[in-house]
């Protein structure tokens, strides 16, 4: 818990319970992208008593202070992952909503030559490819 409450500091945030909690969930799935309804039930499932106001407000808060990344993929609602530092890019399943995390450094060169093929440098992306299951 006094890791958890480090954190929030370092980033300016008071310590709070539902913050720490809605944290510990995020921790807990870090592999997933998770709405705030997901964020929700979990803690309901938990037993923990904070409402799905809170955990909206949470969410933005950790976004604006850079501990959660929100995406807004086609046709779906706002999903939200915890921060790295390790960049990656999205594919996103268009029949059942999976979201696939990748790293591919050809595709990162190459977005960096096609900026500087147009006397631009590249300083961020966000790259999200909707896919589907090859029909045979």
């Amino acid at each position: 818990m006094a890791d958890k409450n480090h954190e929030l500091r370092k980033v300016g945030l008071k310590v709070t319970l539902p913050r720490i909690k809605i944290l510990q969930v995020l921790e807990r799935h870090a592999d997933d992208h998770l709405s705030a309804e997901d964020v929700y039930k979990a803690l309901i499932d938990a037993g923990e008593d904070v409402g799905l106001a809170t955990v909206y407000r949470v969410l933005t808060q950790f976004e604006a202070a850079g501990l959660v990344d929100k995406h807004n993929f086609d046709g779906g609602y706002a999903v939200f992952e915890l921060s790295t530092e390790e960049h990656h890019d999205h594919m996103v399943d268009v029949e059942t909503g999976d979201v696939i995390e990748f790293f591919d450094e050809e595709l990162e060169a190459l977005q960096h030559k096609l900026a500087e093929s147009h006397g631009l440098e590249l300083v961020d992306h966000s790259l999200v490819l909707y896919v589907r299951k090859k029909q045979s």
